[in-house]
């Protein structure tokens, strides 16, 4: 049992399972709550009549009918969809590499498909611009995803030839993998134009200001589908948490199993960073945040993370958008804000359990 434990990430005691429905049904609560007070709260006050103004009335939607309908239920749909795809992303990225700490954005996969979305928008600004914008919708969000799926091939590939099974190997080869897709970052802010530059800064810093209904469905049909895999690939990343030969004695396949987790972060990491730009931080709090609350079983575990995902981007973006009214403040900014001193208590708990090892 105790093999067991020690192999898992950041393994939490499991809980009662009446403790651990209970629990569940809290999260799913604040977050419902949280969604009402989002679609409530902003610069422009919602009325009850704004509701019945809906896609169903030929009414023209003028004042807080509009804000509702075009802009903050689109918002917030998007909203609820990528802080969920990066909670899932989280997890899975956790459960791969068997780190706690493991997240896309610490592992440099959301500045790889940052940096992939920032040369097409300089370099090769000239055939993005000649596409017609329906194309664009689509071409950013497989660029990014293929700067994603290159950042994490190199990270798997680069861990293992540098220090196979080395959780600090990983983290340091995630670290200069993310400086030099910042560096790229970098140089293409520097030979941007000002309207260049300001799409750039877009990417960095992460904004749901653009959100429409479109993008909103593809990303949460792209949740549904990869949360779907994700589900059926739980009991098999509970087994690699044991180790990938303990695993491969069971009859897992492991090479298929990560490279089917790899190519699911890097989707889940491409579609936000390509809509939202770079948000932080949001994959790293929502798998702890799931394991505390039904232990570490990853049929449990997934699940949850992807609520809880969803329910920090959502406090996120309300602060974004409400605190400095008229102007809005990245919502990059309030997630790092509150993930940093996450990520220095969890690091700080890692050397710990180091020490005592």
């Amino acid at each position: 049992m105790s093999t067991v434990g020690s192999a898992l990430p950041s393994p939490i005691a499991a809980a009662p399972t009446r403790r651990r429905g209970s629990r569940s049904v809290l999260l799913a609560l604040t977050l419902a709550l949280t969604v009402l007070a989002a679609v409530q709260f902003g610069a422009v006050p919602i009325s009850a009549a704004d509701w019945l103004l809906g896609p169903w009335s030929d009414a023209p939607k003028t004042g807080g009918a509009h804000v509702l309908w075009q802009l903050r239920l689109p918002r917030l749909g998007l909203t609820l969809a990528v802080g969920a795809a990066l909670g899932l992303a989280g997890a899975l990225s956790q459960a791969l590499f068997r780190n706690p700490m493991a997240e896309p954005s610490l592992l440099g996969v959301t500045s790889g498909a940052a940096a992939a979305v920032a040369l097409t928008l300089t370099v090769f600004a000239g055939a993005h611009a000649a596409l017609p914008a329906e194309v664009r919708l689509w071409l950013l969000p497989l660029v990014g995803f293929c700067g994603a799926l290159a950042v994490c091939f190199s990270l798997d590939r680069l861990s293992r030839w540098l220090a196979p099974g080395s959780i600090a190997a990983l983290l340091l080869c995630g670290l200069a993998l993310q400086a030099m897709t910042f560096a790229v970052v970098g140089l293409c802010s520097f030979i941007a134009n000002d309207e260049q530059l300001r799409a750039i800064n877009f990417w960095t810093l992460g904004s749901l200001a653009g959100a429409n209904w479109i993008m909103a469905a593809v990303m949460s049909g792209a949740l549904l589908v990869v949360g779907t895999l994700a589900l059926r690939v739980a009991p098999r990343l509970n087994a690699l948490a044991l180790g990938e030969a303990a695993a491969a004695h069971v009859g897992i396949d492991v090479e298929r199993l990560r490279w089917q987790c790899i190519g699911m972060v890097a989707l889940l990491s491409a579609l936000a960073v390509a809509w939202c730009g770079s948000i932080g931080f949001i994959g790293l709090m929502a798998p702890h945040l799931a394991r505390q609350l039904v232990g570490a079983d990853q049929r449990r575990v997934l699940p949850h993370a992807m609520l809880a995902g969803a329910l920090l981007l959502v406090v996120a973006d309300s602060f974004a958008r409400t605190l400095a009214v008229p102007a809005e403040i990245p919502v990059g900014v309030f997630s790092a804000l509150i993930g940093a001193p996450w990520f220095l208590v969890l690091l700080r708990g890692a050397v710990r359990r180091m020490g005592s090892a």
